[in-house]
């Protein structure tokens, strides 16, 4: 089988022979004379597009042999015509060598290997064995781009013997055989089997995103190319909303978020102190009794709620406490409460009574009952409340 991807990575149609077709369990595996389609390996994931129109969703290699998954039988014998989906396939060029580049800037740099590589739909993750700063990966990131802007030719193939076993390059195990090497002047030398831009420039832009620990060394997280301007277009329109709800400059967003921040902290210890001079003015016009207790408060929270039980069992106002504040989606959150009773065994009962859910210790439970206030409260005078 011929491997058009090799030839050239940048060929976006091709013409081949089927010599087989057979239906799977995900759709028709077909194998062609030649193919131009990728197939998923070394961390890239496979080409997709169609064939005779046919779509290919998968694309894999076994024993050599290149498989597609089509979603569409095809004659064994007919010429047919394949198409890469070629947005796809230049923006995983774009980051399987902005990821090269950067793995080895960082091995040269630091000696680490890249030991897990994961190009997903969302982000191009990276994990080294060693660990690094952030401010590491920033000179990292300035290096890598400097040498896109160079614009350096990425060489792509397979090496005689001679040269490759007087090479130095990146691999992950020992290999023999035909070995494929990538590599970009200055930046990095690797055996790698997957697609490549043919210049540095093409790679248009790395830009990392995230670091975190991971297996004794760190995980990074970065986008390349478009999908990194399409990155910062988001993040921008993000900003530019925040902006216009904060009233600052872009610039100045977070400044205002610390400040309105600080804001909410002050209203927030306002707001406590008026719930707390409430609960005591509430539980202080209750009488004692003996028997059960129920509350009914308008813009209770759970926090406003216990400590309404709490108080009103200190006190001695009932032998059982309900406290209920009705939620905005429909139906109460509660607080029940006791300082001799277990409370767990009422709160099943009342829960599966008013089809609600929660729980929580012998002395208090709370949660939500999904009800009407009439069913609720014709329940709640059956427990004695």
């Amino acid at each position: 089988m011929k491997k058009l991807y090799y030839e050239s990575p940048y060929k976006r149609e091709f013409e081949a022979t089927v010599l087989s077709c057979v239906k799977g369990k995900r759709g028709y595996e077909v194998v062609l004379n030649e193919t131009a389609f990728y197939p998923e390996g070394g961390g890239q994931p496979a080409d997709t597009g169609t064939i005779d129109g046919i779509p290919v969703s998968d694309v894999h290699e076994k024993d050599g042999v290149v498989v597609h998954y089509a979603e569409g039988e095809l004659p064994v014998g007919k010429n047919v015509k394949g198409v890469i989906d070629w947005e796809r396939r230049f923006s995983l060029m774009q980051e399987h060598s902005g990821e090269h580049l950067v793995s080895g800037l960082i091995h040269s740099a630091f000696g680490y290997d890249n030991v897990g590589f994961h190009m997903g739909a969302d982000e191009v993750t990276i994990d080294l064995n060693g660990v690094l700063e952030w401010k590491d990966l920033m000179e990292i990131e300035e290096k890598a781009n400097g040498i896109i802007w160079e614009n350096r030719e990425i060489y792509a193939g397979f090496p005689p013997k001679e040269e490759l076993e007087a090479m130095e390059y990146r691999s992950k195990k020992e290999l023999t055989g035909d070995v494929r090497i990538v590599r970009i002047p200055g930046g990095d030398t690797c055996a790698c089997c997957g697609t490549h831009v043919a210049r540095t420039g093409e790679i248009g832009l790395v830009k990392f995103l995230s670091m975190m620990h991971y297996k004794g060394g760190v995980r990074i997280s970065l986008l390349c190319g478009k999908r990194a301007v399409e990155d910062y277009e988001k993040k921008r329109s993000q900003v530019q909303k925040v902006s216009n709800l904060l009233s600052a400059k872009p610039d100045e967003i977070a400044g205002a978020v610390e400040k309105m921040k600080q804001e909410t902290v002050r209203l927030q210890e306002k707001l406590s102190g008026c719930y707390h001079a409430l609960i005591e003015s509430r539980v202080k016009t209750m009488e004692k009794s003996e028997g059960n207790l129920c509350l009914f408060e308008e813009n209770f929270g759970p926090q406003q709620l216990r400590q309404l039980v709490n108080r009103a069992l200190e006190e001695k106002k009932g032998k059982n406490v309900l406290a209920l504040s009705e939620i905005p989606e429909g139906g109460f959150q509660y607080v029940l409460g006791s300082q001799d009773e277990d409370m767990r065994l009422l709160s099943r009962e009342l829960n599966q009574a008013l089809n609600g859910r929660g729980g929580g210790s012998m002395q208090m439970a709370q949660g939500t009952f999904f009800t009407e206030k009439e069913q609720l409260c014709a329940i709640l005078r059956e427990k004695g409340f």
